[in-house]
C-alpha cells in the first residue's frame, strides 16, 4: 500500500477563520479564535495521520502590511509557508473585499503549489451571493479546486480532505503517527493565557501583550504552572491587572479551567505582569518570544 504525506498550509486575510479551519480538519482546538485581528502570532501544525496517509496542517498569522517588528516576523511565518507547502489552502469568506491583498494572491498563484479555495462564512451569506464568489475565485485562481464551507459549522469539510488526499505526494511521514502538533505544552499555555487576554481587554491591550511560561512542573496529581505576561508601557501593567487584581484574576481562572481540559489534569496557575517596553520592536525579545 503506498504512503502519501505532506504539508497542507492555510493562508489568507485576518479573521476570514482560518484558525477555525486548522481546528475543524485536526479537529482539535489547537489555534486560538477570538474576533480579533492578528489573533494567531505563530505557525501552528497539526497532523493528522492514518494507515496510508500524514497530513501536517499549519495555520499562520494572517496576511498584513508590517507596521512593527513583530508583524514583520508574522509575514515571515506566512511567507515559509508558500515556501514547504505541497498544497495551500487559500481562506476568504463571504464578508471580505475579494481584492484584498492582491499583491499577496500573486505571490500564492507563482507559488506553483496547488491551491484550494475555500470561502468561509456562507452561512453568513445567500446561495446566488456565494455563486458570484464561486465564479470570481475560480477565475482568480485557474485550475484551482473551490469549495463553499462553513468552518464553525463544520459543513462542507470532508470534500476538503478528500481533495487533499488527491494532490498530496507519496512519501513517508514526517511526524510519528501518535503526535498531534509540533508544539510543546508551554506554548498551548502561553496561548490559553493570551486568548483570555484577547477576549477580556479592549483596543491595544492585547496586541501590546506576550506570555512567557517560567514554570511547568508536573507533580502527582498537579500541574504547576507560573507565567508572565508581558506589556509594552507601564500603563498598561495596572489595566492588565485591574482594581484590587480583579481583571488578572479573571483572566487567571479562566485560562486555568481551558488548560485543565487541555491538559486533563488539575492545574495551579500563576501569573505576573512585567513590563518589557516596545518589545514589538526589540529584535532580542522578540528572538526571546520565539519570533
Amino acid at each position: 500500500m503506498s504512503h502519501k504525506a505532506g504539508f497542507v498550509n492555510i493562508i489568507g486575510n485576518p479573521n476570514v477563520g482560518k484558525s477555525t479551519m486548522m481546528n475543524a480538519l485536526v479537529g482539535e482546538k489547537l489555534s486560538i479564535i477570538t474576533s480579533k485581528m492578528q489573533t494567531t502570532r505563530h505557525r501552528i501544525k497539526g497532523i493528522v495521520s492514518g494507515d496510508d496517509f500524514q497530513i501536517v496542517y499549519s495555520d499562520t498569522p494572517g496576511i498584513l502590511k508590517p507596521k512593527y517588528k513583530l508583524q514583520e516576523s508574522m509575514l515571515k511565518f506566512v511567507d515559509s509557508a508558500l515556501i514547504d507547502a505541497d498544497v495551500i489552502l487559500y481562506v476568504t469568506d463571504v464578508v471580505e473585499n475579494p481584492q484584498k491583498n492582491k499583491d499577496y494572491i500573486e505571490k500564492v498563484k507563482k507559488s506553483d503549489v496547488p491551491v484550494i479555495v475555500l470561502i468561509n462564512k456562507i452561512d453568513l451569506s445567500d446561495q446566488e451571493a456565494v455563486a458570484r464568489l464561486f465564479e470570481y475565485w475560480s477565475g482568480i485562481f485557474p485550475g484551482a479546486t473551490v469549495i463553499p464551507i462553513s468552518a464553525l459549522e463544520k459543513f462542507n469539510i470532508a470534500p476538503i480532505f478528500d481533495r487533499i488526499l488527491e494532490l498530496l505526494p507519496e512519501g513517508p511521514e514526517f511526524f510519528p503517527k501518535g503526535d498531534l502538533t509540533d508544539m510543546n505544552e508551554r506554548f498551548f499555555i502561553q496561548e490559553i493565557i493570551r486568548e483570555k487576554i484577547l477576549l477580556y481587554y479592549q483596543k491595544e491591550i492585547p496586541y501590546s501583550v506576550e506570555i512567557e511560561v517560567e514554570e511547568f512542573k508536573k507533580e502527582e496529581g498537579i500541574l504547576k504552572i507560573r507565567a508572565i505576561i508581558y506589556v509594552a508601557r507601564d500603563s498598561q501593567k495596572g489595566i492588565i491587572i485591574g482594581h484590587q487584581g480583579k481583571s488578572l484574576k479573571k483572566v487567571g481562572t479562566e485560562a486555568r479551567k481551558d488548560a485543565e481540559e487541555f491538559f486533563d489534569s488539575k492545574i495551579f496557575l500563576e501569573l505576573y505582569v512585567k513590563v518589557a517596553k516596545n518589545w514589538r520592536n526589540t529584535e532580542r525579545l522578540l528572538k526571546k518570544f520565539g519570533y
